[in-house]
């Protein structure tokens, strides 16, 4: 199989993607890579990764996002893998808008699962393609930062830049806000 791969220079440090025909597979951060490889190998194995430009367009998008234009990383098409829960939280996770966030219980309500917080924290953890998937923007319950693969300073700077501020204004999702 192969899969396309291009690097971004970031505030956050470098950035790497992986791209099949169907979309983004993986996108994090250099320093991480030797973990999304295995990953990727786990999941599709034998691969011959080429070198690429811009693979779905996505380089240029996330320079449009770096630059301030938050809504750049909307419909970037992406191939998860996964199982079907976690296919659900990473669809809930690209409804929560750019300068928004929600708490683990919240997502976990969004869903249809309010027990499930342990579950929904799991697959966020999992989360394949970092930044356009938006794990950064789950926080706690109480408010905190907390549980961010590439590190809390990243996600710091990430809810920073989409302006979501010291308290970071809580995103209630539409199916929540009818109860």
């Amino acid at each position: 199989m192969i899969i396309q791969i291009a690097d971004i220079d970031s505030p956050l440090g470098t950035i790497r993607l992986a791209a099949n025909d169907a979309g983004l597979v993986a996108l994090d951060y250099l320093d991480r890579w030797d973990e999304v490889r295995e990953r990727l190998e786990r999941r599709f194995g034998k691969i011959d990764f080429q070198k690429a430009d811009d693979p779905h367009g996505a380089i240029t998008r996330i320079k449009r996002y770096l630059s301030g234009d938050l809504g750049a990383l909307e419909d970037i098409p992406v191939d998860t893998g996964g199982t079907s829960f976690q296919q659900q939280v990473w669809r809930a996770l690209r409804a929560i808008p750019p300068g928004r966030t929600t708490s683990y219980l919240d997502l976990a309500r969004s869903i249809g699962r309010p027990t499930a917080t342990r579950a929904v924290g799991a697959a966020n953890g999992r989360n394949p393609i970092s930044i356009i998937i938006p794990c950064h923007r789950v926080i706690g319950t109480d408010g905190q930062l907390c549980g961010y693969a590439g590190g809390l300073e990243r996600k710091r700077w990430l809810l920073s830049h989409e302006e979501a501020g010291p308290q970071f204004e809580l995103f209630q999702s539409p199916q929540k806000q009818q109860r």
